[in-house]
């Protein structure tokens, strides 16, 4: 079983996943920043590539993502860097990329290099379902035994998450919201209606909410209806005026999980 289905298997409710961009705030932080997080409780890892030019991410994501392109973070860089992540970390990561230096790195190799440092899935938001199914990147994902993550949001139409449902095979990434990340406000009545609906869909992946969440208080209601949910700009903001991150990284998940 892999380390997402294990995860789930054995934790349904309250799922902590928290966004780290590699390289940042320093080139080498990478993996300690993950095994801290570890050692306070996260359950899980969403580990950006930096991207000089992001759809999805709002101004703090962006910023940081600048730093770790300045620091001299690159694809290559990341997996030397992971080769050593399996001796030190045993909770699921799962690299978050756009598609464009995927397919300039390789899709199969980029596949291969994640499996082999022990990466457990992807996420990739601007590859969409159509073309995923149609270049028949799934196969070389399962062969590989990665998990595949799709995003949804408020705007897919039913029949749609129906699809991306067949067709993923981790969890189903709940967007909050039709903006960037980074949002810091409340989770709204109209994003609980949609975590209800989508909950109430008996959808076979588990549900993680991301975008907008940010402290314990819409951590609790996003994850009222669904599985888990994702932090990130929150957190990047933490590590990015922090003069001891290990401190840091305790008194932010501490905060969360009270």
């Amino acid at each position: 079983m892999s380390r997402i289905k294990a995860l789930f298997a054995s934790k349904s409710k309250k799922i902590l996943s928290v966004y780290v961009t590699a390289g940042f705030p320093s080139l080498n932080d990478t993996i300690s920043v993950i095994e801290e997080l570890e050692c306070n409780g996260v359950d899980m890892v969403e580990l950006g590539i930096p991207y000089s030019d992001p759809i999805a991410d709002g101004p703090t994501i962006q910023e940081s993502s600048a730093i770790a392109l300045q620091n001299g973070m690159r694809i290559k860089v990341l997996f030397e860097q992971l080769s050593e992540l399996r001796q030190r970390v045993s909770i699921p990561v799962v690299l978050m990329s756009y598609f464009n230096p995927v397919n300039v790195f390789g899709f199969e190799k980029f596949c291969q290099y994640a499996s082999n440092v022990g990466v457990d899935g992807l996420i990739i938001p601007d590859l969409p379902c159509y073309e995923y199914e149609a270049m028949k990147y799934d196969k070389i994902v399962n062969k590989n035994n990665l998990t595949f993550n799709m995003l949804i949001t408020s705007e897919t139409p039913e029949d749609r998450i129906r699809k991306i449902d067949k067709m993923t095979s981790g969890f189903i990434y709940m967007v909050s919201t039709t903006a960037t990340t980074g949002g810091t406000n409340g989770i709204s009545e109209s994003q609980i209606s949609y975590f209800k609906k989508v909950s109430e869909m008996n959808l076979k992946n588990p549900l993680m909410v991301g975008f907008g969440v940010h402290n314990k208080q819409t951590f609790e209601e996003a994850t009222s209806f669904c599985n888990g949910a994702i932090i990130g700009s929150a957190f990047i903001r933490i590590l990015r005026k922090s003069s001891n991150i290990e401190n840091s990284i305790k008194e932010f998940v501490s905060s969360l999980k009270g």
